[in-house]
């Protein structure tokens, strides 16, 4: 059953793996071209940093302190809002929810990408009036609405504004200060272990009531799924005959296969790997050289047979599980996204190195965690395990391998 459930979900590991290297890609691509050459020391005043603003003449001390300060803040923020949410939910605000989740999506499209879009016209100095720039942005945000949050729009175009909010918003948080950057990083990625996993967490509060009430999240949710079904992926049990065998003199035997029917027009497939149910039945014949009962009533033995019904029941639940994970698809937040984009755009500001080594980091982090969500079957966190590998190849990069790298390749060892 795993392992068909593993072959499944293959196909999705590299549909997500896909958009988030490709928001990656992006968000370097933006870090390199604006926010670098303009004005690399320019930070935005958020929530992020609403407590202790960096600054460079600051001492080691005080700028972990403040960044501290300003990492607990936000993630405190950042659950009382969720609990909020959880509230609302509870008490079926849900048209609330989708309404607020729409403005969202709506401002940062048409205020925080105008911005970017903006400054890039400004870097590259295309030649464009501001009554096309407008109507440009106003047909990419209503567009990017309705794409979004409406089911008779094509799934790859809600899937590439999911991207572009992604971009968005990380493209925005690199310009927070370094210090505040990296905490912030370290204290989400524990926020959402946290907030998934323990029994009170907001987001396991989220998905509980979602699923007991059958419903989608109200939230901007990266989704992936397979444009193909998958077939054959549990084969059913087959056709049984029987075959009779001499066994010696007097006796006879019946053996109970299941045989492969091939491809010829039908449904029912057969695995090498697919157990046998084998039933034995000796001494056909009684005393009076007469043939025993039991052999006219094959059929209907075979189909009352315990271990023909284990395995029939164990096919069927393969089948469910494996339909069920091409159905639903992975999904991945938001948040996710610009997050990973955050600590590669950060990375970016110092060199392509531990651009390279944190992107690895992160894609190999985010291949353990799904693998493990096809493991345990319920919703897990996608920040930790990635957050965790990035950095520290980060800090690994930027303080071992630079160093090591730069030094021989400048005394002509290595080139």
């Amino acid at each position: 059953m795993e392992s068909s459930v593993l072959e499944c979900i293959g196909v999705e590991i590299i549909g997500v793996m896909s958009p988030v290297s490709i928001c990656m890609f992006l968000v370097v691509l933006l870090v390199y071209s604006v926010s670098t050459s303009s004005s690399p020391d320019l930070t935005i005043r958020t929530a992020a940093n609403l407590v202790y603003a960096e600054n460079p003449s600051d001492t080691t001390a005080q700028k972990l302190e403040g960044a501290l300060l300003n990492a607990v803040v936000f993630v405190i923020l950042i659950a009382i809002v969720t609990f909020l949410l959880v509230l609302l939910y509870y008490y079926n605000c849900t048209s609330f929810l989708r309404h607020y989740v729409r403005f969202s999506a709506f401002f940062v499209l048409a205020s925080m990408g105008g911005s970017i879009f903006l400054s890039l016209i400004q870097r590259f100095s295309i030649p464009l009036d501001s009554i096309t720039c407008f109507v440009f942005l106003f047909n990419f945000t209503i567009v990017g609405v309705l794409s979004i949050f409406s089911s008779a729009i094509p799934i790859i175009l809600r899937q590439c504004y999911m991207v572009c909010l992604g971009i968005i918003v990380a493209a925005w948080f690199t310009k927070l200060p370094e210090w505040t950057t990296w905490t912030l990083l370290v204290a989400l990625a524990v926020y959402d272990l946290v907030a998934v996993l323990a029994p009170g967490g907001p987001l396991k509060l989220l998905v509980d009531l979602a699923s007991s009430r059958n419903e989608e999240l109200p939230a901007l949710i990266y989704e992936a799924r397979p444009t193909v079904a998958p077939t054959g992926r549990a084969a059913t049990l087959g056709f049984l005959v029987a075959g009779a065998t001499e066994s010696g003199l007097g006796s006879s035997s019946i053996e109970l296969q299941v045989v492969p029917t091939g491809n010829e027009g039908n449904r029912n497939t057969h695995s090498a790997g697919d157990s046998v149910a084998v039933v034995r039945v000796e001494d056909l014949r009684n005393d009076e050289g007469e043939r025993s009962p039991l052999v006219g009533n094959v059929d209907r033995e075979e189909e009352r047979s315990p271990l023909v019904e284990v395995n029939r029941t164990e096919r069927e639940m393969a089948t469910r599980e494996a339909e069920e994970v091409s159905e639903r698809g992975i999904k991945l937040g938001l948040g996710d996204f610009v997050f990973y984009s955050v600590l590669v755009g950060r990375a970016a500001m110092y060199d392509l190195m531990t651009v390279y080594a944190c992107y690895l980091a992160i894609i190999s982090g985010l291949g353990c965690t799904l693998i493990l969500l096809s493991v345990c079957r319920h919703a897990l966190p996608a920040l930790p395990i990635s957050i965790a590998l990035g950095v520290l190849f980060y800090f690994l990069t930027r303080l071992l391998m630079e160093p090591f790298i730069v030094g021989t390749a400048t005394n002509l060892m290595m080139f």
